[in-house]
């Protein structure tokens, strides 16, 4: 991160002489008086917080320099006792728990007064511009949610606070069944996998049933859903003790949260002499950018599990690059023009890496069945440097 943040985010996104390059959107959050953490990710269990007239809590902006044009993502923390105040906005917000227990009203369109409980690794979505509040259940403990959002693409593309903000068009069709508050929802098969759920709250994905996925890597889980109706895709994927998932890429704002058991993420491009490396956890979040490959591993003798947001759903896909992701070149080889990296194509630096460090951990491979693990520990020091090729990379984003 650059020295002089503020230096930084005025020669990024302001030129008011000319009028010129501006961003609406930052100059917003600039102006809330709240911290502004920019980094590849965050442990948002630690980030410093100031108060936030917006919602009458605590709150920061958790930036990433892979968040893009369109997503990002703020923490709320609610003091013990507190609530925040009542707010409504047209922009789409999923809030994951971070820390503590309490509970939400939404005041639907039809004058409806709906109010549930969350607790950590709650997920829920409100409706879009419905009016809501946050409530603290502890009068101990602080409350900390975080909310992945699309204001940054509303804001920049309206440039009008009050429409944002102070706007009581309502949108009936967004608010979901009568039962999507009380933790039920539908189940939506799709034959390619990549299931969904819909709904618009989930309590615990700690325990939230995935499906088989395969394609991502053996042993993998995972569950797509649909969100208030949603265009903000989101999925929690899970990976099995001694395993890990396959490198892919894909477009920027991706935002991922680890949500139980431990391990790591690598990033890099094609050509890169290092991965960046992201050790992650419960309370983690970080953004891959634009067309970065990355790669999540388990390093613990338990499931690890994951929860990412990112713009355009399986049902209103936005992008084209999200709708042929979709289609399939998500889980195609990078070998056959698709963004996925497969087992026996990756560098074997990869496979060295993860299995030294479960060895930390006395964790077992359950992976000799694809790699020759006796040779990749066996392999020389000139093996395990220069720079990271992926084979016959397509660097196309059709």
């Amino acid at each position: 991160m650059p020295e002089d943040k503020n230096a930084y985010q005025s020669d990024l996104h302001r030129n008011t002489e000319t009028m010129t390059l501006l961003d609406p959107y930052l100059d917003w959050a600039e102006a809330q008086g709240i911290p502004l953490h920019l980094d590849f990710g965050h442990d948002l269990l630690a980030l410093e917080t100031k108060p936030w007239g917006f919602y009458e809590a605590r709150g920061c902006f958790a930036h990433t320099h892979g968040r893009g044009d369109f997503m990002a993502c703020y923490v709320l923390e609610i003091p013990a006792g507190g609530k925040t105040r009542p707010v409504n906005h047209v922009y789409e917000a999923f809030f994951y728990t971070l820390s503590g227990h309490g509970s939400t009203t939404v005041w639907m369109p039809n004058g409806e007064k709906r109010t549930f409980e969350w607790g950590p690794k709650a997920v829920f979505a409100i409706p879009l511009n419905c009016k809501y509040q946050l409530f603290n259940g502890s009068g101990s403990e602080a409350a900390r949610v975080s909310c992945t959002n699309d204001l940054p693409m509303t804001m920049n593309l309206f440039h009008n606070e009050e429409f944002i903000f102070n706007n009581d068009f309502p949108f009936p069709e967004r608010t979901g069944d009568k039962n999507h508050f009380d933790g039920q929802g539908n189940y939506i098969p799709i034959k390619s996998g990549a299931n969904m759920w819909e709904t618009n709250y989930v309590p615990d994905l700690t325990n939230f049933e995935l499906k088989e996925l395969e394609e991502r890597g053996k042993g993998s889980t995972n569950m797509q859903f649909i969100l208030a109706d949603g265009t903000v895709h989101a999925h929690s994927s899970e990976m099995p003790k001694g395993r890990y998932k396959k490198a892919h890429r894909h477009a920027a704002g991706t935002h991922v949260h680890a949500v139980s058991g431990e391990g790591y993420s690598i990033l890099w491009y094609d050509g890169d002499s290092e991965f960046v490396e992201i050790p992650w956890r419960h309370g983690i979040m970080y953004t891959p950018p634009f067309w970065m490959f990355h790669q999540h591993f388990n390093t613990l003798n338990q499931p690890a599990r994951y929860f990412a947001c990112s713009l355009g759903s399986r049902r209103y896909p936005i992008l084209g690059l999200r709708r042929r992701g979709a289609q399939g070149l998500a889980k195609l080889s990078v070998t056959k023009g698709g963004r996925q990296v497969e087992y026996e194509d990756q560098d074997p630096r990869i496979h060295r890496k993860w299995l030294d460090a479960i060895a930390k951990n006395g964790v077992k491979s359950e992976m000799g069945d694809i790699f020759d693990e006796a040779a990749i520990r066996a392999l020389p020091p000139e093996r395990l440097t220069g720079k990271i090729h992926m084979p016959v990379i397509l660097d196309n984003v059709s």
